[in-house]
């Protein structure tokens, strides 16, 4: 890799919230508390879903999946972030943050992707229930998946292998808590013009793209039930996909947020306290939408509680 000034570069700072030494054990223990409800809730529904035969569909196939990635986004800033508060450091190694990103942008796509499938999942079960499951077979699944994480992987490795291309001169210090690629490029001192390209050319593709599929599958949706002529039809139709798209708006909601408030206010500080919505928040708030909304998962939740208790009661015999 090319260095300006033959310079190596061996390590970024994360400057991260706040330099406040009062605040620090404050930030430590939420977002603490945050990974912990993060990890526990989407664990909670895949044991869920892999204990219970009921759920063995796909729709709960895609989910469980989906709460596996959302354990993956938030385990990729995270931690790092919880040791450089506790560790009073502020070093991420040069190798680490390119690792960090290549991480990230793995896991974003891929839960991008994954509610874009899930919103063609409430499509087919909505708009043609009596094919449902000779459309969505398990080959299909399986397919889809697959493809997932070939698309996200040749993304993020693209974009990643790009980054280690550029020249670092100076500065290096990222205001954010994490690696975020288009902090990282803008510390570069050589060309970015490619990168800035290949940044935008990805979120056309893997953002707007799906978001654009998810649009339409609902628009077909709303359309579906419009055509019901019971209200009480109405009502179970759009219960199948209460909780999905829930965590649509919530996810689409919070990233745009982000991106109206930096541009609005242009502070690198105020983006990355709003980035904490979509790779933080969201994840923890995913399970609670689904187990809340989803009298399913209630069920299989209370199956799975039960038989923990009878097992750990045969232990203690």
């Amino acid at each position: 890799m090319g260095r300006g000034n033959d310079t190596p570069i061996s390590e970024f700072l994360l400057l991260g919230f706040s330099e406040e030494p009062t605040l620090q054990p404050l930030l430590f223990g939420l977002f603490l508390s945050m990974y912990l409800i993060t990890v526990l809730g989407n664990l909670l529904i895949i044991l869920a879903v892999s204990s219970d035969s009921h759920l063995h569909t796909p729709m709960y196939f895609f989910l469980s999946n989906l709460s596996l990635v959302d354990i993956c986004v938030t385990s990729t800033t995270v931690p790092k972030m919880l040791v450089n508060i506790q560790t009073q450091s502020k070093v991420i190694t040069y190798k680490g943050c390119i690792t960090q990103m290549y991480f990230f942008i793995l896991f974003a796509g891929l839960d991008d992707i994954l509610l874009t499938i899930m919103a063609y999942d409430r499509f087919v079960a909505v708009c043609h229930p009596l094919h449902y499951m000779v459309i969505m077979n398990p080959r299909l699944c399986g397919l889809l998946l697959l493809v997932s994480w070939i698309m996200s992987g040749l993304n993020s490795l693209l974009q990643s292998v790009m980054v280690s291309q550029l020249s670092f001169c100076t500065d290096f210090e990222i205001t954010h808590f994490f690696c975020e690629i288009k902090q990282v490029v803008q510390l570069a001192c050589s060309d970015t013009f490619l990168n800035n390209v290949v940044i935008y050319f990805a979120v056309m593709l893997l953002g707007a793209g799906p978001l654009a599929g998810i649009f339409y599958s609902y628009s077909k949706i709303m359309s579906t039930i419009c055509g019901i002529p019971s209200a009480q039809g109405k009502y179970k139709a759009f219960s199948t996909c209460a909780s999905h798209l829930s965590v649509v708006s919530l996810f689409y909601g919070t990233i745009l947020g982000v991106y109206l408030s930096s541009a609005a206010t242009h502070s690198s500080h105020s983006s990355a306290a709003a980035s904490v919505m979509y790779t933080v928040v969201t994840p923890m708030l995913n399970p609670f939408i689904y187990s809340l909304r989803n009298k399913d998962i209630k069920r299989a939740l209370k199956r799975f509680y039960g038989m923990a208790g009878r097992k750990g009661t045969t232990i203690l015999r």
